[in-house]
C-alpha cells in the first residue's frame, strides 16, 4: 500500500504509511520536518507512535548533522532470528521446561551474568574502544554503576520492557528462535549523555527548536565526531549482545533437544540506529528509530506483540520510505494506560497457547496495548514482501 497521509505544513513533507496515528505523533513529525537540514522528506512507518523528541517509527534523512534523540536511547536495538531443523512435532506438549531453561541461561530485566560469557576476542576490542570514549567523556562513565565492568556482564542479556526471546513455528511448522534486544545499560547511558550534550550546544549557540529534545550535533562542531564514535560503538555492542544471547539460547535448547541443526542463516538487524546512506541524490545521515532497512532483497524481521504473529520479510527497496519498513506493531497505548485497562485474566486470554509469564509484571506488554500487526503489514505492502510467518509458542520477557 502506498503512502496514506502526506503532511505539507512544514519545510519538507512528511509521508506516513498509515492513517492510524495520534495527534502527539503528528506534532512530533511536523516539528522534525521544520528543521533546516532535513533532506527531501520525513518517512513515518505504519507502526509510528510518539517517542522522546522524534517518533518511534520515523526515518529521518539529515545533511550535515545528527539528532541523538532520533536514534534514541536504546542504541542498536534490534532483532535476531534463525531457523532450526526441529519441527512442531519434536516439541513437547508442555513447554514450561523449555522456558525455564532459557530463563536460567540468559539473565533478564536488570539482571546480568556473574562473569563475562563472551569470548575474549569479542570483549577486547569492545573494551578498548569503550574506554577511549570514557577517556574523552569521563562524565559518561559516572552515569552507570561500575560502568567499566557492567557492560561486559550485560553482554548476552535480555533487558526488560518490550525485549523478548521466543521459540516460534513458521507456516511449514519449522521451529525458529527469535530475540529482541539492544545495547543494554551502556547504550542507554550513551544515548542520554549525548542528548543532554546536544541540548547544551543548542543553549550555547542560542538555537531555538520546536522541541528541545530535537537538539542536534552539527558536522564539524564540537562533540559531533565523539557522538558518531559512541553511537557506532553502541550499535556494534548491540549486535554482539544479540549474537551472544543467541549462542546461549542454542546451548539452553540443547539441554532439552540434544540433536538439531541450524537450517537458515541468522538475520541480525538494528531498528534504532544511524547510518550514512545515499538517498535522492545526496549522502545523508539516515536515522531509523523504530524502523529497519528494507533495501531490495534484504531480509529483515518484523515482530508482533507477545501473543501475535511475527514476520521474516524481504525488502523491496522503496525509495519513498528511504528503503525502510516498520520494526514491529507499535504501541497504541502507554504502559501505564495498559496497566489501567487490562488485568491478569486479559493477559492469559490474549496469550493463550503461548508458554510465557502471565503475571501482573508483564501486563504493560499485553497484545492489546499494540497495533494489529496484520494491519501494519498490510500498510507496508509496497515496502516488503513476507517470506515467513511465525507464531510464538514460548515467550521469555524481562
Amino acid at each position: 500500500m502506498p503512502v496514506q497521509m502526506t503532511m505539507k505544513k512544514a519545510r519538507v513533507p512528511v509521508k506516513i504509511y498509515t492513517n492510524n496515528v495520534d495527534s502527539s505523533a503528528l506534532d512530533q513529525l511536523q516539528q522534525v520536518a521544520q528543521l533546516p537540514f532535513i533532506h527531501q522528506h520525513v518517512a513515518a512507518m505504519p507502526d509510528v507512535h510518539a517517542g522522546i523528541g522524534a517518533t518511534v517509527g520515523s526515518v529521518i534523512p539529515i545533511k550535515g548533522a545528527i539528532i541523538p534523540a532520533a536514534v534514541g536511547v536504546d542504541i542498536g536495538c534490534g532483532m535476531n532470528a534463525l531457523r532450526l531443523s526441529l519441527r512442531a512435532e519434536d516439541l513437547p506438549d508442555n513447554l514450561k521446561k523449555v522456558r525455564l531453561a532459557i530463563e536460567a541461561a540468559i539473565p533478564v530485566g536488570f539482571e546480568h551474568h556473574s562473569r563475562p560469557t563472551a569470548k575474549k576476542s569479542t570483549l577486547t576490542p569492545l573494551e578498548r574502544d569503550l574506554f577511549q570514549i570514557f577517556d574523552k567523556h569521563p562524565g559518561l562513565s559516572k552515569m552507570q554503576k561500575r560502568s567499566h565492568e557492567t557492560w561486559a556482564l550485560q553482554l548476552g542479556t535480555l533487558g526488560g520492557g518490550n525485549h523478548f526471546i521466543e521459540v516460534c513455528l513458521d507456516e511449514n511448522q519449522d521451529v525458529w528462535l527469535m530475540l529482541h534486544s539492544g545495547s543494554r545499560g551502556i547504550g542507554n547511558v550513551i544515548g542520554r549523555y549525548f542528548i543532554n550534550l546536544a541540548k547544551k550546544e543548542m543553549e550555547r549557540h542560542h538555537i531555538h527548536l520546536p522541541n528541545k529534545d530535537l537538539a542536534y550535533l552539527q558536522e564539524g562542531a564540537q562533540y559531533f565526531n565523539d557522538y558518531v564514535e559512541a553511537v557506532h560503538w553502541g550499535q556494534a555492542y548491540a549486535m554482539e549482545n544479540r549474537r551472544e544471547m543467541m549462542r546461549l539460547l542454542l546451548q539452553a535448547l540443547q539441554t532439552q533437544f540434544p540433536h538439531f541443526a541450524i537450517t537458515k542463516e541468522a538475520i541480525n538487524c538494528h531498528h534504532n540506529y544511524v547510518s550514512v546512506e545515499e538517498h535522492f541524490g545526496a549522502q545523508v545521515y539516515l536515522t531509523r528509530k523504530g524502523a529497519i532497512s528494507a533495501q531490495q532483497g534484504e531480509l529483515g524481521i518484523i515482530p508482533g506483540s507477545m501473543g501475535a504473529k511475527s514476520y521474516i520479510v524481504r525488502g523491496l527497496g522503496n525509495p519513498e520510505s528511504f528503503c525502510s519498513c516498520s520494526h514491529g506493531a507499535g504501541r497504541v497505548m502507554s504502559r501505564s494506560a495498559a496497566k489501567r485497562q487490562f488485568n491478569q485474566d486479559d493477559l492469559s486470554q490474549q496469550t493463550q497457547g503461548v508458554e510465557c509469564r502471565k503475571d501482573t509484571g508483564v501486563i504493560d506488554e499485553i497484545p492489546g496495548a499494540y497495533k494489529d500487526i496484520e494491519q501494519v503489514m498490510d500498510n507496508q505492502r509496497d515496502l516488503v514482501e513476507i517470506v515467513h510467518t511465525l507464531k510464538q509458542v514460548v515467550c521469555v520477557k524481562g
